[in-house]
């Protein structure tokens, strides 16, 4: 969907200037026309467009001002849509049992928040092989991010306390595995 915003955002590649007198006119008059903006666009494009986002975006175009909040729709089911999406393609859903359909602002009030902002991050991107982009909808996703980052955003993350015990059981385990090997002695 995003895709389909940008091309209605970018002008048009003009055509080559050579000596086509039907392109110097087609130039001569888009000089003094500036770039088209999404408000520019008549209302039924905006309907058209809100009608094809996702819940995160459909949200987020809802909140650009008042016009958009009164016309852009984040009913239930566009909310049931969303999830069910998120479960077919095996990607972390809301699971708070007092998730309230019925508004915004009470819709599985951190979960929603934490997941747009994985997805503007292009973690959930990342959270299985051969998924590709999801923002994009590309086989690749261009903004994947290279191991270092990767390990910086391990190193960030707070250990829970299961992470406490798996870590103290992998210590026997290294510990057998060096002195087999011969590197640690007794």
């Amino acid at each position: 969907m995003a895709s389909l915003v940008h091309r209605l955002l970018t002008p048009a590649v003009r055509p080559a200037m050579d000596n086509n007198p039907v392109a110097k006119d087609m130039a001569a008059s888009q000089q003094g026309h500036h770039a088209t903006q999404l408000m520019d666009l008549p209302p039924e494009l905006h309907l058209l467009i809100s009608e094809h986002l996702i819940y995160p975006d459909a949200l987020s175009l809802r909140h650009v001002n008042r016009y958009f909040y009164g016309l852009v729709d984040t009913g239930i089911e566009l909310k049931i849509d969303w999830l069910v999406e998120r479960r077919r393609l095996h990607l972390e859903c809301p699971n708070n049992t007092r998730c309230d359909l019925g508004s915004d602002l009470r819709f599985c009030r951190g979960s929603v928040r934490l997941l747009m902002e994985r997805r503007r991050e292009h973690i959930e991107c990342e959270s299985r092989p051969g998924l590709g982009c999801l923002i994009y909808g590309t086989s690749v996703c261009p903004q994947r991010r290279k191991i270092g980052s990767r390990v910086k955003r391990w190193m960030r993350m707070r250990l829970t306390f299961e992470m406490w015990w798996v870590l103290l059981a992998l210590v026997p385990v290294v510990l057998c595995w060096g002195w087999k090997a011969g590197v640690v002695g007794w």
